[in-house]
């Protein structure tokens, strides 16, 4: 969904100019622009991000979101951030609780479910087509009580932009603007509506 650059986006930009100079990168008006062709080598993506992260979890901190304030401390499961098709062509990772790592996120068999309370998070960011650099949405998705929302598998989805708004809550407002996250999530019904990364990209 196109938008104006927001505040952070400008912030971001900055601090990839500075941590990134060198030939293959110049700042054209308020953004980064990286001399790239098609998607990024996992180690420069992982370089970009190692260089960010902090920044990226700041940006979310407006909306003093419990699950967007710890995030950065749980585990991450992979080993460096790999292109989501279905969450808008972004570089993402993926974070649990420890409730969820106990219960064996991304180890889940066939009719196995997370416990209430498990959380699983995707931090993002954005390289377009001309090599821009913008930090991207945060999603997140949060195991409730059984029958507190049988429609999302008891799964509540939330999707925040990068200034700490929301986009959407499925047990909140702007439900309908983020029920397409279980339309896709219902094709892994069998172990609870959870994908799981790229075999390449998995922390062994």
């Amino acid at each position: 969904m196109p938008r104006a650059c927001l505040p952070p986006c400008v912030a971001f930009a900055a601090i990839l100019t500075i941590v990134l100079m060198g030939p293959t990168v110049a700042a054209e008006k308020e953004h980064l622009r990286l001399d790239i062709a098609g998607a990024l080598p996992p180690a420069e993506a992982e370089a970009i991000y190692q260089r960010v992260r902090k920044e990226m979890a700041e940006s979310y901190a407006p909306a003093d979101d419990p699950v967007a304030r710890n995030y950065p401390r749980w585990r991450r499961f992979n080993i460096a951030p790999y292109l989501s098709a279905t969450h808008g062509n972004r570089y993402a990772n993926n974070y649990a609780n420890p409730k969820a790592a106990k219960a064996g996120y991304g180890k889940l068999k066939p009719g196995q479910q997370m416990p209430p309370g498990a959380v699983v998070v995707k931090d993002t960011f954005t390289v377009t087509n001309e090599g821009e650099v913008f930090p991207g949405a945060l999603f997140y998705m949060e195991k409730l009580a059984p029958g507190r929302s049988p429609d999302t598998g008891d799964w509540r989805f939330v999707q925040m932009l990068p200034d700490g708004s929301y986009l959407g809550d499925t047990v909140g407002d702007n439900a309908a603007d983020v029920g397409f996250c279980f339309t896709c999530h219902k094709a892994m019904a069998e172990v609870d509506f959870l994908f799981f990364l790229p075999d390449d990209y998995r922390r062994k």
